[in-house]
């Protein structure tokens, strides 16, 4: 809303019509356990005030080389997909409750399912959800309610899944008694700790969620580790970044008999950086539980005269009306974001997705080779790696990315605040997008912010 309209008399004459003495009245059923105990939100501001604050930072990066990374990529978007994505029928169309009514969005939905399905090579995937993190929630949601077999409600999630994602899914699930219990890290390369695996032997878990890439650019044993569960009963969720699927191995052919579950962040197919969002998260199955995917599937149908049509499948009614006995409470979708993904990934083709990761992956290890001669500076022992590595420091992690920045460097993320036991360390990601002269940039910039910063 622009603003709220009603004056504190406006809202005291309400509350005295219905006969209480607060808002906060209106939500005594909600059990005192569940509410937040306060919000850090600052106050408001005018219009004027908010625009200036906003133009501020947008200035504070701009020119600035990006090589953050880190769950949020980079990639050259070709001009053509947002001038189609934003054209009216794209972006002013809403698939409404009677989905027959809006065919060519349904069509693009169907088109987009198809796609997702092809590159995690799964069999079905839905009409998308928020973002990669409740992707992942929603995937552990599916989870126990699909693996019968498993009476704990417990999850085990691997270490090197992103932080953000673990603590997102956690938020979500936990008040649900659902209990994520983490999968050791070896330290060294980065990745899951196998002989951790050791100790979580014949216990009782709905599904393990493992990423490939991980949070850290490694590649992790995938086949080892879906065979592992799958041999203890447990499902397999994947946490994937769809444009390493253009040159690795996808999920559903991991192992044996491939993933269960797999989720994602799709900001990387088309999607520009902007603040955070808005993004959108993909979620694919098998057929076996398809039943249990959250959110809107589309299908493709004919009608009594033979002629195509596409509409909402496989979905009850309690998923919009009755939300207390629905799969789940996600029931729309990122539309537009998805109409941009869909426009990116034809027009790159199969071809071109794996040129950008190829490309990608090249521009990381060129830059990797280059920082690791860098004095006060070593790579980590990762084995194998996609388009993020991670550099250790002998000097604050936080100062000398402070320092990069002020030379119009943003040089990645300073992982001590997720991963303490790494002590000073930073995860970079280089995309197509850098040219050799930003590699040489980013290296300068790193030099020079090492011999500014004293040594730890």
């Amino acid at each position: 809303m622009p603003f709220v309209p009603h004056t504190d008399a406006d809202v005291a004459k309400m509350l005295g019509v219905i006969g209480v003495d607060s808002i906060d009245q209106l939500f005594d059923e909600i059990p005192e356990h569940l509410r937040a105990k306060s919000f850090d939100v600052p106050e408001g501001l005018s219009e004027m005030d908010m625009m200036r604050l906003m133009n501020e930072r947008a200035t504070q990066d701009s020119g600035a080389l990006c090589f953050i990374g880190a769950g949020a990529y980079e990639h050259h978007v070709p001009a053509a997909v947002w001038d189609i994505a934003t054209r009216g029928e794209f972006m002013t169309a809403y698939t409404p409750y009677q989905a027959e009514a809006s065919q060519g969005t349904l069509q693009l939905i169907y088109e987009y399912q198809s796609m997702m399905a092809g590159l995690t090579a799964m069999d079905v995937s839905n009409a998308s959800l928020y973002d990669g993190a409740s992707g992942m929630a929603e995937a552990v949601l599916m989870a126990i309610r699909a693996n019968r077999k498993s009476k704990s409600k417990r999850v085990l999630v691997a270490r090197s899944v992103h932080p953000l994602y673990r603590k997102a899914t956690k938020s979500i699930v936990e008040n649900q008694g659902i209990e994520l219990a983490e999968l050791a890290m070896d330290q060294q390369a980065l990745t899951v700790d196998h002989q951790a695996l050791e100790q979580h032997e014949g216990e009782d878990y709905a599904a393990l969620v493992i990423a490939q890439p991980n949070f850290f650019g490694s590649l992790e044993q995938v086949d080892a580790l879906t065979d592992w569960a799958h041999e203890n009963g447990m499902l397999v969720i994947a946490v994937v970044n769809p444009t390493s699927l253009a040159v690795l191995n996808p999920p559903g052919e991991w192992g044996a008999n491939g993933a269960d579950i797999v989720v994602g962040e799709g900001q990387p197919l088309g999607v520009p950086l902007a603040s955070g969002g808005p993004y959108f998260g993909f979620i694919c199955c098998t057929n076996k539980l398809v039943r249990q995917m959250p959110g809107r599937i589309i299908g493709k149908t004919v009608d009594t005269d033979g002629v195509e049509g596409y509409a909402l499948t496989l979905q009850a009614r309690e998923q919009h009306i009755r939300r207390s006995k629905a799969t789940s409470n996600i029931c729309t979708n990122q539309g537009l974001a998805v109409t941009a993904a869909t426009i990116y990934t034809s027009l790159l083709g199969s071809e071109g997705l794996e040129r950008v990761a190829a490309h990608s992956h090249n521009n990381t290890q060129s830059l990797a080779q280059k920082a690791e001669g860098v004095d006060g500076v070593r790579l980590a022992a990762q084995k194998a790696s996609f388009h993020e590595r991670v550099l250790l420091l002998d000097r604050p992690a936080e100062k000398v990315l402070k320092a990069m920045a002020a030379k119009d460097v943003l040089g990645g993320l300073d992982l001590e605040p997720y991963y303490p036991e790494l002590g000073s360390a930073i995860l970079f990601c280089a995309t197509e997008t850098k040219s050799e002269a930003d590699l040489d940039k980013y290296i300068d910039a790193l030099s020079r912010a090492v011999s500014e910063v004293e040594a730890a």
